[in-house]
C-alpha cells in the first residue's frame, strides 16, 4: 500500500524556482527604491507574544477575533502568534531597542504574514508584505512623502493603472465623539443591519461603513460622517498632506469610507488599489499611526508607515498570458571527455569570478543533447569544451540568440577563443547585445 502524498496547507504556497526568481528581482527593486528614500532594513521574528496584537490591532478587528494563527508554548505556557502583520511588530522592536529616542527612524522590513483567511485569488493563509515604517516624523510632509514614493514605484515598474484613495481619521477625541453619532444611527436603522454590522455596533462600528455588502449601501450612505467631527488641526493636517500630492501631479480620490481595518490608524489613512485583482484589488495600503507606540508602552512617538502586497505586485508586473518566465543564465557549458570535464570545471569557477552567471551541464550526454538543453535554457551564450579543445587550453564560443554580426563575420560568429580570454570575449558580447 502506498504512503499518502503529504501536501502543504491550504492557502500556504510553494513558490516555485521561475516564480521566486521573478521576485528576488522585484526585491532588489524594492531595496533600491526604498534606499533612494532613505529607510533601512529591519529583520523582525515572525512569532511574536499574541498580547502584542490584541493590544495594537484591536480585540474587536477581524484579524483578532477570527485569523490569527495562536498557540500556546508548550515548554514554558506563553501564547504566541504568527505575525498577521508587521507593524505591531516593528513598533514592539522600536521599543524594545530604544531606537526612536535617538532619532527619527525610517525602516523597512520584508516577511511573510499569516492570517486564517478563505483563500481566493490574491488572498492567501500565508502571504508577503514589504512594511515601510516612520517614527520621529510628526508633520504630514512625511505622510505625503510616503505616498509620493508609491506613485514613483509604479511609475518606475510601468503600473500606471494604479489609483489612489486617500482618507483622514481625525484624533482619537474627534473619533470618539464620531463614533457615539455611529452607534445612535444604526442603532435607529438596526433591522437593516447584517449580521456582522451588528456584531460590530458596539464594539467597532467604523469598521460598519466598510461594508460590501450591497443591501447596506444606501443606509451606509447616509451614515454620519467623520469628515464632520474634525477639529482645526486634522483638517490642517490633511489639508497640507494634498497639497503635496496635487504639486507633485499625482491624482487621488478622496473615500470617507475608506477606515483601514486595524484599531491604531489616526489621521491620513490611504490605499493604491487596481482594477486588475478583482474584489482583492489593494496592492498598497497605510497611513498614520501617532499613539501605537504609546499604546504598547513606550514612550509618545508619532509613526507613519505602509505595506505592499507581494503576491499583488508580482500579480500586475505578470506577462499578458499570466506566466512568469525564468530568468535566464549568461553561459550554458557544455562539455564532454575526462579532460574536457576538469578543464570546464575550471573555466565556469574563473568565469563565475569575472561576475558571470554559469549553468554547468551536469549528467553527460553528447554534444546535441547538450546543445539542446543548452538552447532551451534561454542562455546568450553556450560555451563548448571537447578533449580537442581542452588540450590546446581554448573553448569554442557560440551565440544562442541575437548574433549581432559584425563587417567582417567573426566578432559575434562560433569561434575558438583562449580559456583566459574567455570571461572578456561574453562580456564584451552581453555587452553588445544590451546597447542593441
Amino acid at each position: 500500500m502506498s504512503l499518502q502524498k503529504i501536501q502543504s496547507v491550504r492557502g500556504m504556497n510553494d513558490i516555485l524556482p521561475d516564480e521566486a526568481e521573478f521576485w528576488e528581482l522585484l526585491e532588489e527593486t524594492l531595496r533600491r527604491w526604498l534606499k533612494m528614500y532613505g529607510y533601512r532594513p529591519l529583520r523582525l521574528p515572525i512569532v511574536e507574544p499574541t498580547p502584542l496584537f490584541k493590544r495594537a490591532i484591536g480585540e474587536a478587528t477581524d484579524i483578532v477575533e477570527k485569523e490569527m494563527y495562536s498557540f500556546i508554548d508548550s515548554l514554558n505556557g506563553e501564547a504566541l502568534t504568527l505575525r498577521p502583520e508587521g507593524t505591531a511588530g516593528c513598533a514592539r522592536a522600536v521599543i524594545q531597542h530604544n531606537l526612536a529616542a535617538q532619532h527619527a527612524q525610517r525602516l523597512y522590513y520584508f516577511g511573510p504574514m499569516f492570517r486564517h483567511e478563505r483563500p481566493q485569488k490574491g488572498r492567501y493563509r500565508q502571504f508577503h508584505q514589504v512594511g515601510v515604517e516612520a517614527f520621529g516624523f510628526p508633520g504630514p510632509d512625511v505622510d505625503a512623502e510616503q505616498i509620493l514614493m508609491g506613485a514613483r514605484l509604479w511609475n518606475d515598474l510601468g503600473l500606471p493603472d494604479i489609483s489612489l484613495q486617500l482618507n483622514t481619521l481625525g484624533q482619537a477625541a474627534e473619533r470618539s465623539r464620531h463614533r457615539a453619532e455611529l452607534i445612535a444611527y444604526f442603532e435607529d436603522h438596526r433591522l437593516h443591519l447584517d449580521d456582522d454590522a451588528q456584531r460590530r455596533l458596539h464594539s467597532n462600528p467604523l469598521r460598519i461603513l466598510d461594508s460590501k455588502n450591497p443591501t447596506m449601501q444606501a443606509l451606509i450612505d447616509g451614515a454620519p460622517r467623520l469628515f464632520d467631527h474634525l477639529g482645526e488641526q486634522s483638517l490642517a493636517h490633511f489639508s497640507s498632506v494634498q497639497q503635496v500630492l496635487r504639486d507633485a501631479g499625482v491624482p487621488f480620490t478622496l473615500n470617507p469610507r475608506l477606515v483601514r481595518g486595524l484599531d491604531y490608524y489616526n489621521l491620513t489613512v490611504f490605499e493604491w488599489v487596481s482594477d486588475r485583482l478583482g474584489a482583492q484589488g489593494t496592492v498598497c495600503a497605510g497611513g498614520r499611526y501617532d499613539g501605537l507606540v504609546q499604546q504598547l508602552g513606550g514612550k509618545p512617538t508619532v509613526a507613519c508607515g505602509f505595506a505592499i502586497g507581494v503576491e499583488r505586485l508580482a500579480a500586475l508586473l505578470r506577462d499578458a498570458d499570466g506566466e512568469v518566465k525564468a530568468l535566464p543564465v549568461d553561459v550554458y557549458l557544455v562539455h564532454q571527455g575526462e579532460a574536457a570535464s576538469r578543464l570546464a570545471a575550471r573555466v565556469a569557477e574563473n568565469l563565475r569570478d569575472h561576475g558571470l552567471d554559469v549553468l554547468f551541464h551536469c549528467g553527460g550526454g553528447n554534444f546535441k543533447s547538450q546543445m539542446k538543453k543548452a538552447d532551451a535554457s534561454g542562455a546568450p551564450v553556450a560555451v563548448i569544451i571537447g578533449d580537442d579543445e581542452a588540450a590546446v587550453g581554448e573553448a569554442t564560443f557560440k551565440p544562442l540568440r541575437n548574433d549581432l554580426g559584425t563587417d567582417d563575420g567573426t566578432i559575434d560568429s562560433q569561434r575558438r577563443v583562449k580559456v583566459d580570454q574567455l570571461a572578456e570575449e561574453i562580456t564584451q558580447h552581453l555587452f553588445r547585445q544590451d546597447d542593441d
